[in-house]
């Protein structure tokens, strides 16, 4: 296949002139099994396809411009993306110039959108559960700089909470930082909890005084259909999520 076959808007109130989506896997230009619009170039797919299907991005959806792709690894560094270059190593980035496009590349991990009430900036947060607990969202709010009430964030589709067991050790790690954060564990098996990623980022934003809080209804393993999964099929492709400010129409 060679077109986009629909995308996922946020279920936010945002201010006019944010625009922001997290695309399906259905469409594009990938074989098995990184059937069919993989966007990541890091996950073994031909980078032709790759290609093509970032170009596919580009023109179907008439984005203002390349959206930066960066290399991620589940750390709490964040960039402004006007400054950087493609594929600069970070896992969040933040945007005050309208038509400069954020993307975050995920496939279980949390895709976070933050924007100002004024429309004026917005932030794209990969939030895996290492980036989580390294503060990559707080990270995310400080180079904001903007007071909590005017802050708005989307949840985007991630790995469900009846899916996501992990061992002792990560759930320690949060405990250790974040007391708060044991509600969002529910135990399974011996040495084995099930976590709920959704809830850690929202203590996360609460800790800081963002309320104004959005999504977190989807479970990237349970729908093959739409999303790809790491923790489902290992070998996979990875969706992207999009914010950017619109351009000023011209006259």
């Amino acid at each position: 296949m060679s077109e986009l076959c629909g995308w996922i808007e946020p279920n936010w109130p945002a201010p006019p002139g944010i625009r922001a989506l997290t695309t399906l896997r259905r469409g594009g230009y990938s074989e098995q099994p990184f059937d069919g619009l993989n966007l990541g170039d890091h996950v073994g797919d031909d980078p032709a396809a790759v290609a093509h299907n970032r170009a596919l991005l580009l023109h179907s959806l008439q984005l203002p411009s390349e959206p930066v792709w960066l290399t991620q690894v589940h750390g709490r560094d964040v960039v402004e993306a006007g400054s950087v270059p493609q594929g600069w190593t970070a896992d969040a980035l933040f945007s005050c110039t309208p038509g400069q496009v954020c993307a975050v590349l995920t496939a279980d991990c949390l895709p976070l959108l933050l924007c100002s009430r004024a429309a004026d900036r917005v932030a794209a947060v990969h939030a895996g559960w290492r980036g989580l607990a390294a503060g990559v969202i707080e990270a995310t709010l400080d180079r904001l700089a903007l007071p909590a009430d005017e802050i708005m964030a989307w949840l985007g589709p991630a790995i469900g909470p009846r899916c996501f067991e992990v061992g002792a050790e990560v759930r320690d790690t949060f405990l250790q930082h974040a007391p708060e954060t044991e509600a969002a564990f529910r135990y399974n098996r011996p040495g084995h909890w099930l976590a709920d990623i959704y809830q850690f980022s929202r203590l996360c934003l609460k800790r800081r005084g963002v309320t104004a809080v959005w999504g977190g209804e989807c479970c990237t393993v349970t729908d093959k259909e739409r999303f790809y999964s790491y923790r489902r099929d290992g070998r996979t492709g990875r969706m992207a999520t999009l914010i950017w400010i619109e351009e000023p129409a011209k006259a």
